[in-house]
């Protein structure tokens, strides 16, 4: 890791120098490197990828700077981000971590809904982000089927087709899209701000066990499909949910619904991973389908 040069790099935009005087590799991170870095007097988190990340650092930043502004969930604070000739990095305030309490669920569940209740007059957001590595299309529109269909969706299924996976997963994917009004009949989201990857390992509590969320890929959607992947991946405590629906009770059909969003991410995790998750996305598209023949 060329630490002088990313360094240099901070000083550059920050406008004074750095001098890092240590650097502690932090296990966790399944994309990016990670550390806990010394710098000065302070201490900083640093993540760490490939030049050609950029982007994605700048999205995240963006991302973290956007639900700071609505005062209701605590994000580390975003610094800086940049690249050198060979890493892109991204800077990050440096939080130590508590124990989660039934407390803490419980704001954390009143402070999502609140979140959520942060919404704009349209679905999308100011730029394109990632999902994982993969791009996520954020182009903005009023309509939430179509943003569902050709920016979720149908972005997932081309990029599987990409990678060989056609024949049934393609067939599927194209009748459930073709039928996807159907889920909601009767039902308009709001465009609410949401932080796109909500999973138990993007979500922390500090030292003084306020939660924390990071790591977003914010865009102004349904906010059922922040609380669809929070339960596609173990789900948080009943206090949590009691919080968050007690402040914002979710509309009729959600149980449904909640498989057409988690689809995304289950088709993104086929493109990322690999076929491991190839039967699990033509399961939930049969399931999907046969909801409404």
């Amino acid at each position: 890791m060329e630490w002088d040069a990313i360094s240099q790099a901070i000083s550059a935009i920050l406008g004074y120098p750095l001098n890092i005087n240590s650097v502690k590799p932090l296990a966790g991170g399944d994309i990016n490197a990670a550390f806990r870095v010394a710098v000065d007097t302070e201490v900083y988190f640093i993540k760490v990828n490939r030049p050609n990340l950029v982007d994605m650092f700048e999205a995240e930043f963006l991302g973290l700077q956007e639900i700071a502004t609505t005062l209701t969930l605590r994000v580390p604070q975003p610094i800086v981000f940049g690249r050198t000739d060979t890493q892109a990095f991204l800077m990050l305030e440096y939080l130590e971590w508590g124990r989660s309490s039934t407390a803490s669920d419980r704001l954390l569940g009143l402070q999502l809904a609140e979140m959520h209740q942060q919404v704009q007059a349209y679905f999308g957001w100011q730029r394109d982000n990632n999902i994982g590595t993969n791009r996520q299309a954020n182009h903005t529109t009023g309509d939430w089927l179509s943003f569902w269909r050709d920016q979720r969706l149908g972005v997932q299924l081309k990029l599987a087709a990409d990678h060989g996976y056609k024949g049934l997963l393609q067939n599927l994917g194209e009748q459930l899209c073709v039928d996807l009004s159907m889920f909601f009949s009767g039902y308009q989201p709001l465009a609410s701000l949401l932080h796109g990857d909500l999973w138990g390992g993007n979500v922390a509590v500090d030292a003084h066990g306020l939660p924390v969320i990071f790591d977003p890929a914010c865009y102004y959607g349904d906010r059922e499909a922040d609380i669809a992947m929070i339960e596609l991946f173990g789900g948080f405590s009943a206090d949590f949910y009691a919080a968050y629906y007690e402040a914002w009770p979710l509309d009729q059909g959600y149980e449904i619904r909640k498989d057409l969003y988690n689809l995304y991410h289950i088709l993104n995790h086929l493109n990322l991973f690999g076929g491991c998750y190839l039967s699990q996305a033509e399961r939930l598209m049969q399931k999907l389908i046969a909801e409404i023949a």
